[in-house]
């Protein structure tokens, strides 16, 4: 009898807890029922209706599918779209794992590399159409960079590629989306315990092996976090590449945008089912080169 008392007791807690975590979980899980689940159903039922010039009626069809993956236009914006994508993904890299090595390894004082990662987020401060379109006058044809390199004789006639072209654009995306790429970065950094690599060099090891096998495999969580934000911001750009581009660069963001302007619901729901569809298989693709639960 006094076993049953005990086994009541301790169980009565268990079942107090259980139902509590529940209702903390409850509200984050309304909230994404209510605004992630239930629009990305409507998105996918809206695709299926029939599309005609002027107005569209819920009857399902797959015309807007065929006619998507049949058009050159959209098929040509989803090519762009994962092209930019995985330049911009590679150049935000490229610049931005250099920057976070020296903030999180090279600089050893906490305050000071605080600081210059609060220096990095700085062109947050002001807005977004701001700091794409203060691009403007550096890449135009009369812009600072092409004035810089007339003086110093490198050019004799100004670059017209650097403004509204595919390189304008990726230039745009690297420096505004560069910065989630060195806070992860520069955060896995940070925790790298220093004796490790003191132990490295005292046994004869060059920077490049410790870098290469102990710097990099630690670091790679944040690279993962960091590809994961560019990732998702860069696939679902509209803005940069209207703005600096002259919309010569279409993507599929700038599709939907427009496919939403002309009142042409079913195709937009279409690009944004493709769109959704890619950004998912990037992220479960990103999320399988390292355990996050694990590292960090």
């Amino acid at each position: 009898m006094a076993a049953i008392t005990e086994t009541e007791s301790t169980s009565a807690p268990t079942v107090r807890n259980s139902r509590t975590g529940l209702w903390l979980l409850a509200p984050g899980v309304i909230w994404m029922l209510l605004f992630l689940v239930l629009p990305i159903l409507m998105m996918v039922y809206v695709s299926f209706w029939t599309q005609t010039t002027f107005k569209i009626e819920p009857k399902l069809t797959l015309q807007s599918w065929i006619t998507f993956f049949s058009s050159d236009t959209y098929l040509g914006a989803l090519w762009t779209t994962v092209r930019i994508w995985l330049t911009v993904l590679a150049a935000t890299l490229l610049v931005g794992y250099p920057a976070a090595l020296f903030v999180g390894l090279f600089v050893k004082n906490k305050t000071l590399s605080t600081v210059l990662l609060v220096l990095c987020v700085i062109p947050f401060w002001t807005s977004f159409l701001i700091r794409v379109l203060a691009w403007r006058p550096m890449l135009g044809k009369e812009g600072a960079i092409n004035m810089i390199l007339l003086k110093l004789g490198v050019i004799t006639q100004p670059i017209e590629v650097l403004l509204f072209s595919d390189l304008s654009v990726i230039i745009g995306m690297t420096q505004i989306y560069c910065v989630f790429m060195v806070g992860p970065i520069a955060f896995m950094l940070g925790r790298i315990d220093p004796s490790i690599i003191e132990a490295a060099q005292d046994l004869g090891a060059s920077f490049w092996r410790i870098f290469r096998t102990i710097i990099l495999p630690l670091s790679m969580p944040g690279v993962v976090v960091g590809a994961i934000f560019v990732s998702v911001m860069v696939l679902g750009e509209f803005a940069t590449s209207a703005a600096l581009s002259g919309r010569k660069v279409n993507l599929l963001g700038n599709i939907i945008v427009t496919q939403v302007g002309s009142l042409k619901w079913a195709f937009a729901a279409v690009a944004g089912v493709v769109l959704t569809i890619l950004m998912g298989a990037v992220v479960a693709t990103l999320l399988r080169v390292v355990d996050l639960r694990k590292e960090l």
